[in-house]
């Protein structure tokens, strides 16, 4: 914020149902990670910059952010489209994931979201 660095983007959180960003998991200064709304963010060429530092929401493991949207981190791996696995997400005009990035095996493709479903929440072992 006005050059000031708040703390550093460590996930994308995106929508549950829609092929959109919600947001960016910022982790702080204060080693606290905080929730910071896409809608409340303007895109550099090296930096996200907040309106201000009140739109940086706790994201406690409880929070609606954590237990709602799904993070790229936990999506990352997972199959989409046969054999392919989820490597990365492309984000266009209002933060909408506009293609996908397809890892087979060795190679990474980039493919337009037309028709591929997302895939869901990973779950993870404990």
């Amino acid at each position: 914020m006005h050059g000031i660095e708040l703390g550093r983007p460590v996930d994308v959180l995106l929508h549950p149902t829609q092929p959109q960003a919600l947001g960016v998991d910022v982790l702080c200064g204060d080693g606290r990670h905080r929730f910071l709304p896409l809608s409340a963010a303007t895109a550099g060429a090296d930096e996200l910059a907040a309106s201000s530092p009140l739109v940086l929401l706790d994201l406690r493991d409880d929070s609606f952010y954590r237990l709602e949207a799904r993070a790229l981190s936990e999506l990352r791996g997972a199959p989409v489209e046969g054999s392919s696995s989820l490597l990365d997400v492309v984000l266009g005009p209002g933060w909408a994931i506009v293609e996908l990035v397809l890892e087979d095996g060795e190679r990474a493709r980039r493919v337009p979201l037309d028709g591929i479903v997302l895939p869901q929440r990973r779950v993870r072992s404990r």
